[in-house]
């Protein structure tokens, strides 16, 4: 089963029996800069200058990511020239991405929504796991890319990009003390010895990132200000 880079991430990040996400804040900008990936990969957004403009509006038959392509290029189209920054198409995005990515995976059948209530008034939702399949493939590749040296394929290379980026390690590897892994997540991130299909994918991906930590920063000086 294909899953996007956002899927990828919310599955790391969602605890397998309580289905509650763990850094949840930081998964939320990852998951929005995912998306976002997918878009620059697909050909059908750029990123220049940390600008954002939408160059093929062709579906991708990917219902979450099509769906952000036709937001984007709404929002873009509604900026003035030059004005559409990748960080606040980034802070806009992490509203509701978390919520459409989990929903994603409802649908896929790979997590399970609960709900409940707390001191029986509060509504909370829970995604715990309902199929392991997908995330323990996904992990499997983490492990043998970063663990055991093994060259990684594009999207596992961007993925661990953009957990480096974020630093999310232990989602990855909740086990390992960051000290084991982050060497071999930095120099996977960095596209070191890397095929140039993987190093173009870094690339993208480090754009990415500028985006995501610009947006980050952002948000959390108008949160301090308010």
């Amino acid at each position: 089963m294909h899953v996007t880079l956002a899927e990828e991430l919310m599955l790391l990040s969602l605890d397998d029996e309580s289905g509650v996400a763990k850094d949840a804040a930081t998964a939320a900008w990852a998951a929005a800069g995912g998306i976002l990936a997918e878009l620059v990969l697909a050909g059908r957004v750029a990123i220049e200058d940390g600008r954002l403009s939408v160059t093929d509006r062709t579906p991708t038959g990917e219902p979450l990511v099509d769906g952000r392509l036709a937001r984007l290029d709404e929002w873009v189209a509604g900026r003035r020239a030059g004005r559409a920054k990748a960080a606040d198409w980034l802070v806009k995005d992490r509203a509701t991405v978390v919520a459409d990515t989990v929903g994603r995976l409802c649908e896929r059948g790979l997590v399970a929504e609960e709900r409940r209530r707390v001191l029986g008034i509060f509504p909370v939702r829970r995604y715990p796991e309902a199929d392991d399949s997908v995330e323990r493939e996904l992990r499997e590749r983490l492990a043998a890319a970063v663990l055991n040296g093994a060259e990684p394929d594009v999207r596992t290379a961007v993925l661990v990009a953009l957990l480096h980026g974020s630093r999310l390690h232990r989602l990855a590897f909740p086990g390992l003390p960051g000290k084991r892994v982050e060497p071999r997540f930095a120099e996977i991130a960095a596209g070191d010895g890397a095929a140039e299909s993987v190093r173009e994918a870094i690339r993208t991906m480090q754009l990415t990132m500028v985006a995501v930590t610009t947006a980050a920063a952002v948000a959390a000086t108008t949160a301090a200000t308010v």
